[in-house]
C-alpha cells in the first residue's frame, strides 16, 4: 500500500470516531485564551497536523493577530439580519475542507438569527460528530451554573450562556489565568480594549475585587470538575478503594471530653497535608453512646473555628458507618481515639478501633491517645452489646461447670441442699444476663445435671424423691422470674437509649434550622445522616403535586416512587426519600424533621410576602423624602420668575426693549424649568411607588448629556457656559436603551455633583459598549471620597456629612441610582486613577447593537 493510501486510510479511520473538544477556560476577558489557543495551533502545525482556523476573534489585539500568520483560514458565512451582514462559523465549509483540527473561538457565542443553530456550541457539536477535533475558548462568566453568581459580583448579567455539561464533556479543559493587577495593567496599556473603552472597563467590570472573585470562581469550578471526573471514572470502573488524589481527613468523635483533643490532632494532620478536614459523629441505632446537645455544640464551635465541616450519620455498626462515610467522601486518613476497654472487655468485643483498622483497606487510620483512655467504658454498655449471645453461652456453660466442679471436688463435703444452692447461684447468673429462654434452659439443664450426677440413684434421670422434683421446679420458677425482671429492665433501658438517640437527632436537625439552615441544607443533612441517594419535599395542592425542594441524584417526584415516604400530617407536604429502607424507629424523628421542612417552606413564603410589603414601605418613604429633597429646586426658578415679573411691574425703573425681552426670557426659562421639574417629580413619585414603568427606547447619549447640562442649577456651578467649558463630552454616537427623561435627570445629577465637589477639575463624560451593555462614565479629578465610602454616596440624601439642602439638585445620588435601576441598570463609584471619583452608569445596549 502506498503512502497516500495509508494517509487516506488513517484519515478515514479518524473520521469514523467522534472528534475531541479542547477548551481554554478564561477567568476573565483579556487573560489570553485566544493567544494560548493560537500558540497550540502553531505547535500542532509544526508536528504536521492538518489544522485550520474557522473563527478567531482578535478584537484588534496586534500580538494576537500576528499569530494568525501561517494558519489556513476558512472564510466565515455571512448572515443578513435587520439590514446588516454578520459573520458566523461556516460549518459546511469546514466539513468540506475536512481538517483534523479546527479552531473555533468563543464557544458561548450566540449566532445571528437565521442561522441553522442558535448557539455556536451547537455548531461545534456537528463538527465533533463529523470526527473533527475542535479547539475553542470560553470565559467562566458564560457558564450557566455561574451566571447568577457572576451577575451579583460584577453587576452585569451575561446574555451569552453555555451549559456546563458542554464544557465538562471536553477531553481537556485548560485554565488561562493571570493576576488581577497584571490584567488591569494589560487593559491600561490598550492590549485588551480600544483606548476609548479603557476607562469604562477599569472602573466597572475590571475592578480588582471583581477579577479576584472571578479568578476564585474559575479555580473552584475547575477543581469541582476534576473531582467529578474522578468520581465518574471510579464509578464506571467500579472502584471502591480510596484513591489518594486529594488528601481528606475524617475524624470520628463521640461528643465526649476527648472530642476536642481528637479534632485538634486531626487538624494538625490535615494542615501538614493541606487536606480537607471533616468531623463525623455516628449516632447508633440502639441509642448507645449518645452525645448531649451541649457536648456537640462545643464540637461544632471548635470545628467551625478550625474550618472543618461537621457531619452526622446513623448506623448500628459504628465501624462500618465510619468507613462507609470515609469511602463516600474519598477520604485518605481516618482519626480515632484509643479504646477505653479493659483487657477483659476486649475478649467479648474487639472494639471499634480494631474493627476499623482491620477493614480500613487503603485508608490510613490514626489512633490518638487522650486523657479519657484511663476511664473505663461503662460495664452496662459492654454487657448490652453482647448480652444475647453471652446469655445462651452461659446457659450451657455455667450449669455444666457447676456440675463438674461439684461432682469432682465438693460432693464429699456438701449435702444435696448445698449442691442445690450452687445450681441456684448459676441459674441466677444466667438470668441476670437477660432473656427468659436462656434462663429457662439453664434451669432445666441444672435440674437434670443435679438429678443425674448428684442425687440417688446416680447416673440416671429417675426422680426417687419428691424434693428433687420440687428443686428442679423452683429452679425453673426462679430463673423465669429473675429473667423476666432483667428483660423488663433491659427493655426500659433500650427505650431510654432510643429516646436519647431520637433526642440527639432532633437536636441535630433543630440546631441546623436555628443556625439559619435553609430548606435545601436541611434536606441535605437528612440525606447524609440516613445515607440516602436523594431527599425531596413534595407539596400536594388542588392544582397538582410539585416538588418544592430536592437534594441528591434522581429525587422522587411522587409518593408512589419513594422508598421511604414521610407524611407531615396535614395532607399537604410529604418528605420523599430514595435509598435504603429505613426502620420504623426512624420515622418519629423524620416526621418531626418533615414538619420543620414544611415550616421552612411556609417561612420562605412569608418572607417573600414581607419583602414585598417592605418594598412598598420603602417606596412610600422614598416618595416622602423625594418631595422634601426637591423643594429647594422649586424655589430657585420660582424666585427667578418672581424677581423678573416684579421688575417688569415696577413703576420706578424704565426698561429698554432689550431688558424687557431678557426679563421675559428669564420668566419663560424659569417656567420651563418648573414644568420639567414638576413633571420629573411626579414621575419620580409614581416610579417609587411602582405605579409606572420607564419607557425604554434607543436614545443618543450625546443628546441626553447636553440636555442635562442645560438643566444644571446655575447657583452651584456658575453660568451655563462655565459648566459647558468644564465638561468634556466624549460619547460619540453611542446609543443606549433608556428612558430619555429619566436618564437626563440621572446625568444632570451626577455631572452637577462632580462639578460641585471637584470645582477645579474638568469633568469628562465618556461612554462605550462592553458586551451587551453600555457604560457611561462621569470622571472627575477632584479630592474623591474616603476609602470605603463608595456605597455611602448613594445613601438617601447623603453628602458625607453635608446635609445642607440649600445647594445641589436635591434629588440625591440615591434617587439617581433608583432611576437607573428602574431602567434595568446600575450605578457604582470607584476611584479615578491618579485621584478623583469615577461614577459608572451601566445600562443595556439597544437590541440591534449588542455585541
Amino acid at each position: 500500500m502506498g503512502t497516500s493510501d495509508q494517509v487516506d486510510a488513517e484519515r478515514s479511520d479518524h473520521r469514523s470516531k467522534r472528534g475531541e473538544l479542547r477548551v481554554y477556560l478564561g477567568a476573565a476577558p483579556g487573560v489570553g485564551k485566544t493567544y494560548a489557543m493560537l500558540g497550540e495551533a502553531h505547535r500542532r502545525l509544526e508536528r504536521g497536523t492538518d489544522l485550520v482556523a474557522a473563527v478567531v476573534e482578535t478584537h484588534g489585539r496586534v500580538r494576537t493577530g500576528e499569530l494568525l500568520d501561517g494558519i489556513e483560514i476558512v472564510p466565515p458565512r455571512f448572515v443578513s439580519y435587520r439590514g446588516g451582514r454578520f459573520p458566523e462559523l461556516d460549518v459546511e465549509a469546514v466539513m468540506r475542507r475536512n481538517p483534523e483540527v479546527v479552531l473555533v473561538d468563543e464557544l458561548a457565542h450566540t449566532n445571528t438569527p437565521g442561522s441553522k443553530n442558535a448557539k455556536r456550541w451547537q455548531d461545534v457539536e456537528e463538527l465533533l460528530d463529523a470526527g473533527i477535533t475542535v479547539i475553542s475558548t470560553v470565559n467562566i462568566q458564560h457558564l450557566e451554573s455561574l451566571n447568577d453568581v457572576v451577575a451579583r459580583i460584577t453587576g452585569i448579567e451575561q446574555q451569552e450562556k453555555i451549559p456546563d455539561e458542554v464544557v465538562r464533556a471536553a477531553e481537556q479543559v485548560e485554565l488561562v489565568d493571570i493576576t488581577p493587577e497584571a490584567l488591569r495593567r494589560r487593559l491600561a496599556h490598550g492590549n485588551v480594549y480600544a483606548p476609548e473603552r479603557v476607562d469604562a472597563a477599569l472602573s466597572n467590570y475590571f475592578r480588582k475585587g471583581n477579577l479576584t472573585a472571578l479568578r476564585e470562581l474559575a479555580l473552584l469550578w475547575l477543581a469541582d470538575q476534576v473531582d467529578a471526573a474522578l468520581e465518574k471514572y471510579r464509578a464506571e470502573k467500579k472502584i471502591t478503594d480510596t484513591w489518594e488524589a486529594r488528601e481528606r481527613v475524617v475524624v470520628a468523635v463521640t461528643g465526649g471530653q476527648e472530642s476536642e483533643t481528637l479534632i485538634r490532632r486531626a487538624f494538625r494532620i490535615a494542615s501538614k497535608a493541606s487536606a480537607e478536614l471533616m468531623v463525623v459523629h455516628v449516632v447508633r441505632g440502639d441509642g448507645l453512646t449518645a452525645a448531649s446537645t451541649a457536648q456537640m455544640g462545643k464540637v461544632r464551635e471548635l470545628a467551625a473555628g478550625l474550618g472543618a465541616s461537621v457531619h452526622t450519620v446513623v448506623g448500628d455498626n459504628v465501624s462500618e458507618a465510619l468507613l462507609d462515610f470515609a469511602r463516600e467522601m474519598n477520604a485518605t486518613q481516618l482519626v480515632l481515639g484509643t479504646s477505653r476497654r479493659s483487657r477483659w472487655a476486649r475478649i467479648l468485643d474487639e472494639g471499634i478501633g480494631v474493627a476499623t483498622v482491620q477493614r480500613s483497606g487503603k485508608i490510613d487510620v490514626h489512633m490518638v491517645t487522650h486523657e479519657e483512655t484511663t476511664r473505663p467504658i461503662a460495664f452496662a454498655v459492654l454487657i448490652s452489646r453482647q448480652r444475647r449471645m453471652a446469655s445462651w453461652l452461659a446457659a450451657l456453660i455455667v450449669p455444666s461447670a457447676i456440675a463438674g466442679l461439684t461432682a469432682a471436688l465438693l460432693d464429699p463435703f456438701l449435702s444435696i441442699s448445698g449442691e442445690s444452692a450452687l445450681f441456684f447461684v448459676g441459674v441466677l447468673v444466667v438470668a441476670l444476663l437477660g432473656g427468659v429462654a436462656p434462663a429457662l434452659l439453664s434451669a432445666v439443664l441444672s435440674g437434670m445435671l443435679l438429678n443425674f450426677l448428684l442425687t440417688e440413684p446416680r447416673y440416671t434421670f429417675t426422680i426417687s424423691r419428691p424434693d428433687n422434683a420440687i428443686t428442679i421446679l423452683v429452679l425453673m420458677l426462679v430463673a423465669v422470674a429473675v429473667a423476666a425482671l432483667v428483660d423488663n429492665a433491659a427493655k426500659r433501658s433500650l427505650e431510654a437509649r432510643q429516646a436519647a438517640r431520637e433526642a440527639e437527632l432532633l437536636a441535630l436537625f433543630a440546631g441546623a434550622v436555628l443556625r439559619g439552615a435553609d430548606l435545601d441544607t436541611l434536606l441535605e443533612r437528612v440525606r447524609e445522616t440516613y445515607g440516602q441517594r436523594a431527599v425531596s419535599m413534595l407539596r400536594c395542592t388542588a392544582d397538582g403535586d410539585r416538588v418544592v425542594a430536592c437534594v441528591g441524584a434522581d429525587p422522587c417526584v411522587s409518593v408512589d416512587t419513594a422508598d421511604t415516604a414521610i407524611e407531615v400530617g396535614d395532607d399537604e407536604f410529604w418528605m420523599l426519600m430514595s435509598g435504603r429502607g429505613l426502620p420504623a424507629r426512624d420515622r418519629r424523628v423524620l416526621t418531626a424533621v418533615a414538619k420543620q421542612a414544611a415550616g421552612l417552606v411556609r417561612q420562605r413564603e412569608l418572607t417573600a410576602e414581607a419583602s414585598r410589603a417592605e418594598a412598598i414601605q420603602q417606596a412610600d418613604e422614598l416618595r416622602r423624602s423625594l418631595l422634601s429633597a426637591v423643594s429647594h429646586d422649586l424655589r430657585t426658578p420660582l424666585a427667578a420668575a418672581k424677581a423678573a415679573v416684579s421688575s417688569l411691574r415696577s413703576d420706578d425703573i424704565g426698561f429698554s426693549p432689550e431688558d424687557t425681552a431678557e426679563l421675559l426670557a428669564t420668566v419663560e426659562e424659569s417656567v420651563d424649568q418648573l414644568t420639567a421639574l414638576v413633571g420629573n417629580l411626579l414621575d419620580s413619585s409614581r416610579l417609587a411607588a411602582g405605579v409606572v414603568r420607564p419607557q425604554l427606547r434607543a436614545v443618543y447619549i450625546d443628546e441626553v448629556v447636553h440636555r442635562s447640562l442645560v438643566g444644571i442649577s446655575r447657583g452651584t456651578t456658575g453660568s451655563a457656559s462655565d459648566s459647558w467649558q468644564r465638561v468634556r463630552v466624549e460619547v460619540g454616537d453611542t446609543t443606549v436603551l433608556a428612558d430619555s427623561g429619566l436618564l437626563e435627570r440621572v446625568l444632570a445629577n451626577l455631572i452637577d455633583n462632580a462639578l460641585r465637589y471637584a470645582p477645579n477639575s474638568v469633568v469628562r463624560v465618556n461612554a462605550g459598549k462592553v458586551g451587551d451593555h453600555v457604560l457611561i462614565n462621569i470622571i472627575d479629578e477632584g479630592p474623591g471620597v474616603p476609602r470605603g465610602n463608595d456605597e455611602r454616596l448613594f445613601a438617601p440624601f447623603q453628602r458625607l456629612g453635608d446635609r445642607d439642602n440649600s445647594t445641589g439638585v436635591g434629588l440625591g445620588l440615591s434617587v439617581a441610582r433608583g432611576f437607573a435601576e428602574a431602567m434595568g441598570g446600575t450605578i457604582s463609584a470607584t476611584d479615578t486613577p491618579g485621584g478623583g471619583l469615577t461614577v459608572v452608569v451601566e445600562l443595556a445596549a439597544p437590541d440591534g447593537e449588542r455585541q
